[in-house]
């Protein structure tokens, strides 16, 4: 019988698939800990966190390939990863959907920007033809090793071509067979709802939630309301991290200590439960003590 608790199995069902943006194994242990079982490997929370960088496609492939091995080796939770274009042509997405779905990966998003593409919800994207991300999905498809490795068709032609030619474009993708839809950056909650209607629910649509981003904020009940099967909230565990590093380190400039600090900071023993120190040293310890050799009986049958 199909395992009931597969990504595609849980994109048909309620309640709506909230997933938190993660961009590391120590995220995606924290994340996993809070009790989702599905996490968004944000390529802008990358940028953002490897690179000091803004989301403006400076993220390489391997890097990202790289993150979703480390992440996979700590967690078993479903990754959605964040591919943006697949990395060049239709060539470059097969070679992109391989490799991620090697390292773990049960859900790779791809996009139709073109270079110099952008987060989604910064001015200034382009497009490429919709001819074009056709046969990125296609070859997307053709390249996975298991259908439950889900392809997600991502539009951004909200922002480029308007709203109607999105929707248009969505519906071409979901026609050559993408698993996921997902209209980037509506600027209104009656878009929202605008984007189901048109495309309705028989393939799960993906909403985006950015804090400060064009899309007003939602919950994740009030998007399952509107008709959306998954929602990611992709970089605001780096939002919420910048703004306590800064405080972190002015409290400590001004202070010469950290002690003002503690109250909101983990101490070193209990940072070491939290990441599973003393099973691992526990595991250890249990190989450098070698079982005895079975002691061998010698001799004639009596």
């Amino acid at each position: 019988m199909p395992d009931k608790d597969t990504l595609r199995n849980l994109l048909t069902r309620k309640p709506i698939l909230v997933a938190p943006g993660v961009y590391d194994a120590f995220t995606a242990l924290n994340a996993s800990l809070a009790g989702f079982s599905t996490l968004y490997v944000s390529g802008g929370a990358i940028a953002y966190t490897r690179l000091g960088r803004p989301d403006v496609g400076l993220v390489s492939m391997s890097e990202v390939a790289e993150t979703v091995s480390l992440i996979r080796d700590r967690v078993d939770a479903h990754l959605i990863v964040d591919a943006d274009t697949g990395y060049g042509n239709a060539l470059n997405v097969e070679r992109t959907v391989r490799t991620f779905e090697r390292a773990g990966a049960t859900a790779i998003q791809i996009e139709d920007q073109d270079f110099p593409k952008r987060c989604g919800h910064l001015d200034g994207k382009a497009l490429v033809p919709a001819t074009e991300m056709l046969g990125k999905i296609k070859a997307a498809l053709d390249a996975r090793h298991s259908r439950e490795t889900l392809v997600i068709a991502r539009t951004d032609a909200v922002a480029v071509e308007g709203f109607d030619r999105a929707v248009e474009r969505a519906l071409a993708y979901g026609e050559a067979g993408a698993d996921v839809l997902f209209v980037e950056a509506p600027k209104a909650r009656e878009d929202l709802a605008r984007i189901v209607a048109a495309l309705g629910t028989t393939i799960p649509l993906m909403a985006n939630m950015v804090e400060g981003g064009k899309t007003p904020p939602l919950s994740g009940a009030e998007l399952e309301d509107i008709g959306f099967a998954l929602v990611i909230f992709p970089g605001g565990i780096v939002r919420a991290i910048a703004k306590t590093m800064q405080d972190y380190y002015a409290s400590l400039a001004t202070h010469g200590t950290t002690e003002p600090f503690r109250a909101r900071m983990f101490d070193f023993n209990k940072l070491n439960g939290l990441i599973g120190t003393p099973e691992l040293i526990a595991r250890g310890a249990a190989y450098e003590t070698p079982t005895p050799p079975a002691t061998k009986v010698t001799g004639r049958p009596r």
